[in-house]
């Protein structure tokens, strides 16, 4: 073990496994969701010292936070994404959130920090959030820098995903982001070759999302599907909400209607390794990646983090 971490807002674990692969040890995870927490726990064995808490609002009364090098946190994104209401602050999740994230800086002094959300958070209320939330940060004693990655330019992510990360430092360094290597990739890789008909989108799904889309186009506005086949270089962001219908990223089938993504080939477009076990429902698992971060992008801001602490 060459340094500890805390996992905040942990999800099912994506920025865990990344931290792990490059030397940590987790000493404490607050996550709030039952099925999340099905999932983490099944993939992640505690040890006598590791600290479980569910609501992150009481974490800082109600638990003796130890100390660790780094804190890491994906905040909830749904107060700023263009999917939801963008109520900002103003959202408990994400003003109250947000507070307790600093109350807990505040009391443990990590090293470090990993904060990970939405690219729309730089932008929402015309950058009066994020300005915000970098000078509190700041006025907590922490040196900052952020900048938006996108997975699809990151070894074996054939996805566009765009992510703000921003790091924290107790004292000033010269820490600079990973480079992206941007190696050409394929959706082709992380497919499955063999795959069971209940993924295939009805006839009614398919026909409605046609004229949906022939809707959008005349409106020159709209959502409509976004089909993919092996040959793409990347797809469309993986969303919580893949579950309802799987239009945003439908996959091409000869003599057939487009499918589904599986559950599995869900998870390796987060970077998941293919020993992550799902124990919940496919639709479960859907709104579990789409709400993950891309772990082949954490563990590489982890690589670069680590070299300063």
């Amino acid at each position: 073990m060459n340094f500890t971490f805390s996992d905040l807002f942990a999800g099912i674990g994506g920025m865990r496994i990344a931290f792990e692969a490059v030397g940590g040890e987790c000493i404490l995870t607050c996550e709030n969701n039952d099925k999340a927490i099905k999932t983490y726990k099944h993939n992640f064995k505690a040890n006598s010292s590791h600290i479980f808490h569910k609501d992150i609002l009481t974490l800082v009364n109600e638990v003796k936070v130890p100390y660790h090098d780094v804190l890491l946190a994906g905040f909830p994104c749904q107060p700023y994404s263009i999917a939801g209401l963008r109520k900002g602050l103003k959202d408990v999740r994400g003003g109250e959130v947000f507070t307790s994230i600093l109350d807990i800086l505040k009391k443990s002094k990590p090293a470090a920090f990993l904060l990970e959300n939405v690219k729309n958070i730089k932008s929402h209320d015309n950058g009066k959030t994020f300005d915000y939330m970098i000078s509190e940060l700041e006025k907590s004693g922490y040196y900052t820098t952020n900048k938006i990655l996108n997975s699809m330019e990151y070894a074996n992510i054939p996805q566009n995903r765009e992510r703000v990360f921003i790091v924290g430092f107790w004292k000033n360094t010269n820490f600079y982001f990973p480079k992206a290597p941007k190696t050409e990739t394929r959706l082709g890789s992380i497919l499955q070759k063999r795959v069971k008909d209940k993924y295939t989108i009805s006839d009614k799904l398919w026909t409605s999302a046609i004229k949906r889309k022939e809707r959008a186009i005349s409106k020159g506005n709209g959502f409509s599907y976004k089909l993919f086949n092996r040959d793409s270089i990347y797809t469309s962001t993986l969303s919580a909400r893949y579950y309802k219908d799987g239009l945003e990223i439908l996959v091409e089938q000869k003599n057939k209607n487009p499918r589904r993504l599986t559950p599995l080939e869900a998870r390796r477009l987060q970077g998941f390794p293919d020993n992550f076990v799902i124990p919940v429902s496919d639709t479960q698992a859907y709104k579990q990646f789409g709400n993950a971060v891309p772990v082949n992008v954490v563990r590489e801001i982890a690589k670069n983090i680590v070299a300063y602490i």
